[in-house]
């Protein structure tokens, strides 16, 4: 029962950042798929945040700055997305 529950989350998550990804470069290396993905997955969440009703009346108030970055693991360094 425990694999079932925890395979259902994992779907969700897949499920989740599918439509991020649907306009990536598939002649691009793997690397820079990745790279490219991971960006993508980033201004999606950033976009369902800022289109969801909450996002929309935070917005609304002046109460939230949404600010999108991605952390890299090999250089430590956080690159800021405008």
């Amino acid at each position: 029962m425990r694999g079932s529950r925890q395979h259902s989350r994992i779907q969700l998550l897949v499920d989740c950042i599918l439509p991020a990804l649907l306009d990536l470069d598939t002649r691009l290396t793997p690397e820079m798929m990745r790279a490219q993905g991971i960006e993508a997955n980033v201004r999606w969440s950033m976009r369902q945040i800022l289109e969801s009703p909450e996002g929309r009346e935070r917005q609304t108030e002046g109460h939230m700055k949404l600010v999108g970055a991605i952390y890299e693991l090999e250089t430590g360094r956080v690159r800021f997305l405008e």
